[in-house]
């Protein structure tokens, strides 16, 4: 069978989902996100200001020190007229390098960031009755490119499942800007897009995912070795369960 999306379908489920789990796990609470000013934190935030309002929706920015594609998620803000707060993680990230008793390696360097990050949102939702939107999408976690308890944490994922080819149609579906739909995703901190990291293009992951389209047997297998390799970041953590007598 031929997979289709219907992007106004799904854009009107996942909002009720939405305002139905906030009903039950925080009613009246607000939505905190994360605004990095790329498709994924902007469709989140438009999906909650359609669930909740804008006057229930804040975004944090977060930039490490300075961020030349900041004005993108000013201009989110500006264009779902939500409040924004500004926190540079900087210095945080940089005394929290040199507290360490060793020289953090490479991965471990990378993932501060996020995680400082994540610190930053949750402390802002319980200062502001919040809870904190996780905004990773299917594709990105069908190959672990996220950070355990930094952007792959959360209270709740209005995009979790969708791939990033998803994500794009209800973005527009929305009346997002084009130029934050397509905005190329980049790290922020070895000046390559995520693509250009994973070896491969979301387009080509989505069609496997979705619709079982093989791209070439070395793009499967890397995809595929991803995919196994990253099963527990979509788990809370394993643990040992004790049988009592």
């Amino acid at each position: 069978m031929e997979y289709r999306f219907d992007a106004e379908k799904a854009a009107g489920a996942c909002i009720e989902w939405i305002r139905n789990w906030f009903d039950i796990n925080g009613k009246g609470c607000n939505a905190i996100v994360g605004i990095s000013g790329g498709k994924d934190s902007s469709t989140v935030a438009a999906l909650c200001v359609r669930a909740l309002g804008r006057d229930r929706v804040i975004g944090i920015l977060m930039p490490q020190g300075e961020q030349p594609d900041i004005g993108c998620a000013y201009q989110l803000c500006d264009h779902l007229g939500i409040k924004r707060y500004e926190v540079n993680v900087g210095e945080t990230v940089a005394a929290l390098k040199k507290a360490l008793p060793i020289e953090p390696s490479v991965q471990a360097s990378t993932n501060i960031p996020p995680r400082v990050r994540m610190a930053v949102l949750y402390a802002m939702a319980q200062s502001l009755n919040g809870r904190v939107a996780n905004t990773c999408n299917l594709s990105e976690d069908w190959v672990g490119y996220s950070t355990r308890y930094g952007d792959a944490a959360g209270d709740f994922g209005a995009i979790s499942d969708f791939t990033v080819q998803e994500v794009k149609r209800i973005a527009r579906y929305l009346g997002l800007p084009e130029n934050l739909v397509e905005k190329p995703p980049i790290d922020g901190l070895c000046g390559k897009t995520d693509e250009d990291n994973l070896g491969f293009t979301y387009a080509v992951l989505d069609a496997y995912i979705r619709e079982g389209v093989l791209p070439p047997a070395e793009i499967k297998e890397k995809i595929d070795r991803l995919h196994r390799l990253n099963q527990f970041k979509l788990r809370h953590f394993d643990t040992f369960k004790y049988e009592a007598d």
